[in-house]
């Protein structure tokens, strides 16, 4: 659907995004850059043309979530390919002003609430599509995120980024392995997961950063079956069933 605004004139677009920023996502809004010098360059733009192929073109009809959606960059895609239904939650207020400026400027209507990934739950529907791009490293308990997606939200599809660090090498991953076997964890290839207590590149919301091996060994353990790699970092995925417990639910406590 598109939404049918007044057209702000550039200096009106100029000064709001002024007002919202500092953007992480750089995004054209009419003609005018919301990141212009990002230090990753021209992103998310640059990366989302590494995989772009991989997602369906024409989403008509299809329903999608995108989780930790900041400016909204990915959402306003996927209603640009025609999707009926889209959602972008994510827990900042400031992204999320990011995000509706975004959406209406560009003309498309896309639903912005501030839920964070541990809440999908509340959503109380299933996606044909969710994206969770660049959210896993800055959470505490990412595999609970996961199982939190499949268990509530992902229906069929969905679509994984993570920043990576160490060996891009995969290690065949056993079934077991006995007590004394420790050889195992010293090779490049196991599954491995950097703990970064105070910092990462001036951000202290980066807590874990995996690499290739415990990526995937973390979506195959949460019920996504990989179905594409079409970037170093991009995975498309699809939801099957699995073995062993699901989500987590910690009682509330207190308070006291």
């Amino acid at each position: 659907m598109t939404v049918t605004t007044r057209r702000l004139s550039t200096d009106e677009i100029e000064a709001r995004i002024a007002e919202l920023g500092p953007w992480f996502h750089n995004i054209d809004l009419g003609g005018v850059r919301t990141a212009p010098d990002h230090f990753l360059g021209d992103y998310p733009a640059l990366k989302w043309r590494g995989f772009a192929h991989a997602i369906p073109a024409d989403l008509t009809g299809k329903s999608v979530l995108d989780i930790g959606c900041n400016a909204g960059f990915y959402a306003i895609e996927m209603k640009r390919r025609g999707a009926a239904r889209v959602v972008g939650i994510d827990d900042s207020d400031t992204y999320l002003a990011q995000a509706r400026f975004a959406a209406e400027t560009c003309g498309v209507e896309i639903e912005f609430r501030n839920l964070s990934v541990y809440d999908v739950a509340r959503l109380g529907e299933r996606f044909d599509l969710v994206l969770f791009m660049g959210v896993l490293y800055h959470l505490r308990h990412p595999l609970l995120a996961l199982d939190l997606i499949h268990e509530h939200v992902a229906d069929d599809m969905l679509v994984f980024q993570s920043m990576q660090r160490g060996s891009a090498e995969v290690e065949p991953v056993g079934e077991d392995y006995d007590f004394w076997e420790t050889e195992i964890f010293d090779r490049p290839g196991f599954p491995r997961m950097h703990f970064i207590e105070k910092s990462y590149s001036n951000d202290w919301t980066n807590w874990w950063v995996p690499n290739r091996a415990c990526v995937e060994a973390m979506l195959r353990s949460s019920g996504f079956e990989i179905r594409d790699h079409p970037e170093a970092e991009v995975y498309v995925c699809g939801k099957v069933g699995r073995d062993g417990p699901g989500a987590a639910y910690p009682a509330q406590g207190s308070g006291r």
